[in-house]
């Protein structure tokens, strides 16, 4: 039963397509009801008490769109999930390019935070899930901003953990390996890296967003009610090989 999430309400960005929608649905299993973020249609993603269209490449736009759903809706988990990537050389990438990767991957998940982390200290507790990366870790090639940004989501998940955790708010995130999305798309066509890729993962083979469902209700449920700045990889073995 400390994995049960009946009687809670999970906020979940970036619910259309990928991770997010995998673990919309599987916090649904597991007995949340769902408040689901994204832009374009999200009636196909789980039921849901409430659906937020919002462009979270513009962080100003985050209040006034989640205001009124806070108001009517007492949020006790938040995966912030939205993200974007930019693939080019670091010389070539534009200062709006750079801005634009920060804004949906680390401003607006960081307003987000801030939204439902006065509610939930209000409450007397929640769980905040951020979605980060192997990216986190290393750096990667041709994605400066998006390696940027998630070594910087995981420094706002540290101190957040540290800020709210005497309110019983526990921060934490994930870092998902190579996730067979449409952002890791470009990668998974690539003749050259995909086998390289691969043939790095002990497990044997790309993840894909179901992966990322049980860590995902770990950390927004009772069961990890002790866990908190920790950042659980999800990455069949890739940084311990």
């Amino acid at each position: 039963m400390s994995f049960s999430l009946e009687g809670k309400t999970a906020l979940v960005t970036g619910a259309r397509t990928g991770i997010g929608r995998a673990i919309a649905r599987g916090l649904h299993d597991a007995g949340a009801r769902l408040v689901l973020v994204g832009r374009g249609d999200l009636s196909d993603v789980a039921p849901a008490v409430a659906t937020v269209s919002v462009d979270l490449a513009d962080p100003a736009s985050v209040e006034p769109a989640l205001a009124p759903v806070l108001a009517e809706h007492r949020v006790d988990v938040l995966v912030n999930n939205a993200g974007t990537i930019h693939r080019g050389a670091a010389v070539d990438v534009s200062l709006s390019d750079w801005q634009r990767i920060m804004a949906v991957n680390l401003d607006s998940a960081f307003e987000i935070s801030k939204l439902c982390g006065r509610q939930m200290i209000a409450n007397g507790g929640g769980k905040v899930v951020n979605i980060a990366s192997l990216l986190s870790f290393q750096g990667g090639i041709l994605v400066s901003a998006y390696t940027a940004s998630k070594h910087a989501l995981v420094g706002m998940t540290k101190v957040l953990a540290n800020e709210w955790a005497g309110s019983n708010v526990q921060v934490n995130a994930i870092a998902p390996g190579y996730i067979e999305t449409n952002n890791t798309a470009p990668l998974k066509a690539d003749p050259d890296r995909e086998p390289a890729i691969r043939t790095r993962i002990p497990a044997g083979r790309w993840g894909t967003p179901e992966d990322l469902v049980g860590p995902a209700v770990f950390l927004s449920s009772a069961a990890s009610d002790y866990v908190t700045g920790h950042v659980l990889v999800v990455d069949g073995g890739w940084l311990a090989r």
